[in-house]
């Protein structure tokens, strides 16, 4: 019984960090391919599925479809989905990684006939609408979610490149984009993206509860169960739910106008820059670490600053597309 107990929660925790460590990624070029391909899925099947509603928009009378149908149908639109959108990208993630370029390729050569088509197609031209804003920002929540969510599933498993896997220290992979693409996507629908100006302490702390919650979730579960944590990633006790929530409680503080976020965030980009050259890097890239909270956690509470710089420029852009 004594033995059972000394025994750990996870023997091959050590083998298991070191199969996602010392990673360089991948090239630029590669990632530039794989985000291709994704959004290029996604939109294909919106359109596809756009002309078959306007079909069976066409075909069906003013009768209310029986419940029973309705769900017949949401559920072969799941699968549909899973099938055109999900299957693809998990295949080219993982045993079809090799033929990522062809892929991205082969995707925009098909999109760019299907927008020709429909160009051409004259007696269409009156029922062409053009995809409201909010429609093209759910959609790429939807992406990053699903490519997030493959990711890290796939990542503990040999047939996931170790390319694609977050960098160790230079370089980057796919998952590398995926906190910087969270806050992109959180920015898009933020209280300043949609002109909310005035805001009470009260309801900045409760939109962030969640994602504080999630963290302290994380941080217990992982050390419960003696769960492999790289901690050159974020650090010994920060997560990818505490960023996020540092993120928003840094934009509810400092309130800038979205005309003067471009400014700003090339402000901050430039200090940011020059701290890193004048030993922000060094510091961050060694086995240093102090005994304090920061210094512990020193990749994760650094970034927030870089992560900032996401939000102030996509404030300025959504301004710009809201002009």
């Amino acid at each position: 019984m004594e033995g059972l107990l000394d025994r750990p929660l996870n023997p091959n925790k050590l083998l298991k960090e070191q199969f996602v460590s010392n990673l360089t990624g991948s090239s630029l070029l590669e990632i530039a391919a794989l985000s291709t391909i994704v959004p290029v899925v996604v939109v294909l099947r919106k359109w596809s599925s756009r002309d078959n509603i306007r079909r069976d928009s066409v075909k069906k009378n003013d009768d209310a479809l029986a419940d029973h149908k309705d769900g017949v149908y949401y559920f072969s639109a799941l699968v549909i989905d899973c099938l055109t959108v999900v299957l693809p990208i998990l295949l080219i993630f993982t045993i079809l990684a090799e033929w990522a370029y062809i892929c991205a390729i082969s995707l925009v050569v098909v999109i760019s006939i299907y927008i020709l088509l429909k160009r051409s197609q004259s007696h269409l031209k009156a029922q062409q609408h053009l995809p409201s804003l909010r429609a093209d920002i759910s959609s790429y929540r939807v992406s990053v979610v699903l490519v997030t969510c493959l990711s890290i599933l796939a990542v503990d498993f040999k047939i996931f490149p170790r390319r694609y896997a977050k960098a160790e220290t230079y370089g980057s992979g796919i998952m590398d984009l995926g906190v910087g693409s969270f806050v992109v996507a959180n920015a898009l629908v933020s209280r300043q993206a949609r002109n909310i100006t005035s805001m009470r302490w009260k309801a900045a702390l409760r939109s962030i509860s969640p994602l504080g919650f999630l963290g302290f979730a994380r941080l217990i579960s992982t050390s419960g169960v003696d769960y492999q944590v790289h901690v050159g990633e974020y650090g010994v006790h920060w997560n990818f739910f505490f960023t996020l929530a540092a993120v928003s409680i840094l934009t509810s503080i400092i309130r800038i106008h979205p005309k003067y976020c471009g400014i700003v965030g090339m402000l901050v980009l430039a200090g940011y820059q020059v701290w890193l050259n004048f030993g922000l890097n060094e510091y961050l890239t060694s086995d240093e670490r102090s005994a304090d909270i920061i210094g512990q956690n020193k990749e994760g509470v650094y970034s927030i600053f870089g992560k900032n710089i996401y939000v102030y420029m996509n404030f300025l852009s959504f301004f710009c597309l809201r002009c």
